[in-house]
């Protein structure tokens, strides 16, 4: 069953949440510590992020500093099928084009396919922290290019024309759109056409970026609804639970704050201060998604494991 259709059963708003693979060398007991304290709420799938190698300069014998490329944390293959061998619950890796090449990316589905991981998200990635060398490689440039591989893939055609038979069943895949249009867009027309791009191309459903202010997100369903973009808008949430993300989450993810959060944060004393005023700015933000009927919430529980557990034990 496609994502699309999983979200849609029952009609009670669905529940996914989206982790980090461990570290390199650390097991993957924390990852399943973590699920294990979120499974109850009856997650229809767990997101597991994807991380291009990052370079850094290591001094050799002697004494000179060489570039090398670094990968800090495992790729999302292994553990996505380690999840959903585990726990029953399908598991969708991040396929990210920036940082991988083509023939890299045609590797993970090949073995995706064989491990029975047919669902995947699918995203450009970011490039701010690739080095020249980096963005060099033969990679897709955009998301729109990736799915385009996907696609071909799914027909059984690879690179370089070589045609093979296809799977059973082929791989089903959701993109990312931004309600408060992405970084590099000119403006929310240019986003809405891209989005409908996306989904014209074969996206199953949509998830957003972050956001706090769920004006923005129910603006920008409106607009994609009049566009003729009809798969289901997932809302991807992220309780706040530093007082830094005041500001960082802005600069990073260029999501606004809205004055009244703002006010809130302003007056924590400490991170406990923060998460408290987090966890409730979130819970009165996804009830009020649920009674507008969204299909699903999406929580970003990177590093706020405890919080989101806080917030779907109120929403659940």
């Amino acid at each position: 069953m496609k994502i699309s259709e999983l979200i849609n059963n029952g009609g009670k708003t669905a529940f996914s949440f989206e982790l980090l693979p461990p570290l390199k060398g650390n097991s993957i007991n924390k990852l399943f510590k973590a699920i294990d304290r979120l499974k109850e709420f009856d997650p229809k799938y767990i997101n597991i992020t994807t991380h291009h190698s990052e370079v850094i300069y290591k001094e050799d014998i002697n004494g000179v500093f060489r570039k090398v490329n670094v990968r800090k944390r495992p790729g999302s293959v292994a553990i996505a099928a380690a999840i959903q061998n585990k726990y029953g619950i399908k598991a969708i890796p991040h396929i990210i084009s920036q940082g991988f090449t083509q023939e890299e990316t045609e590797y993970a589905l090949i073995d995706l396919s064989f491990l029975g991981v047919t669902d995947l998200l699918l995203l450009r990635g970011d490039a701010k922290n690739l080095d020249p060398q980096q963005r060099s490689l033969n990679s897709h440039k955009y998301a729109t290019e990736l799915q385009m591989q996907v696609n071909d893939f799914n027909l059984g055609k690879g690179l370089d024309d070589t045609v093979f038979t296809p799977s059973e069943v082929p791989f089903s895949y959701g993109m990312a759109c931004y309600p408060e249009k992405h970084e590099e867009s000119p403006n929310m027309e240019s986003e809405i056409f891209y989005t409908k791009m996306k989904v014209d191309n074969g996206a199953d459903y949509l998830v957003t970026q972050m956001f706090f202010d769920n004006k923005k997100y129910f603006e920008f369903v409106d607009k994609c609804r009049v566009a003729g973009i009809n798969v289901p808008i997932i809302p991807g949430i992220k309780p706040i639970h530093l007082k830094n993300q005041l500001t960082v989450l802005p600069r990073i993810f260029r999501t606004d704050i809205p004055e009244e959060l703002e006010k809130e944060l302003r007056k924590c004393e400490n991170d406990d201060d923060a998460k408290e005023v987090g966890v409730e700015w979130c819970i009165k933000q996804c009830k009020e998604l649920i009674n507008a009927g969204v299909p699903s919430l999406h929580f970003y529980s990177m590093s706020a494991v405890g919080s989101v557990r806080k917030v779907a034990q109120q929403i659940y």
